[in-house]
């Protein structure tokens, strides 16, 4: 009988998040070198004592298949935090047993524990797993766009930051 467990990540659990983000951007057709973080990013940044984000571990049968890494946003509207799903993946051989509703789940259980009003995560136009979102309740929002700005332009538009505005930032 396979066995399915979904639990927090653990320090120790770095290395098998990286090679599960190594293998999401394979999967959505990004380069590998697209994948710059390093185990002490994920001890500092989901560990550490200013964490920055929390992740679930999917296990098959006592091997890590899969992961959903989310972290907390706020909405004005509501004015209280939601969730946002920065990534959720089970890796291929793995589908099929529920562990990617079982990660959104235990999502959804934390953010209703948590008194969180929304959960919020971007998917590719060319993801089939874009069905079974729909099939969980989740909405397209088809009305707003995603919007990035990466280095350099983000380094080019805080130069043009006066010092008079934000002085502890010089």
């Amino acid at each position: 009988m396979t066995r399915t467990l979904i639990r927090p990540a653990q320090p120790a659990d770095a290395a098998t998040i990286i090679a599960l983000v190594t293998a999401l951007a394979e999967y959505e057709n990004e380069p590998l070198s697209s994948v710059k973080i390093t185990p002490a990013d994920v001890l500092r940044d989901g560990f550490g004592p200013e964490r920055r984000f929390e992740a679930l571990i999917a296990e098959l049968d006592g091997k890590p298949v899969g992961f959903a890494l989310f972290f907390h946003n706020y909405s004005t509207w509501e004015g209280r935090a939601g969730i946002y799903v920065e990534d959720l993946f089970v890796l291929k051989e793995a589908r099929g047993h529920g562990l990617g509703r079982q990660l959104i789940t235990a999502i959804a259980a934390m953010a209703d524990a948590r008194g969180c009003k929304r959960i919020d995560l971007n998917v590719l136009d060319w993801n089939p797993t874009r069905d079974f979102y729909h099939r969980l309740g989740i909405a397209h929002m088809k009305e707003w766009l995603p919007y990035r700005m990466t280095q350099p332009a983000i380094a080019a538009l805080a130069a043009q930051a006066d010092a008079a505005w934000f002085p502890q930032l010089r």
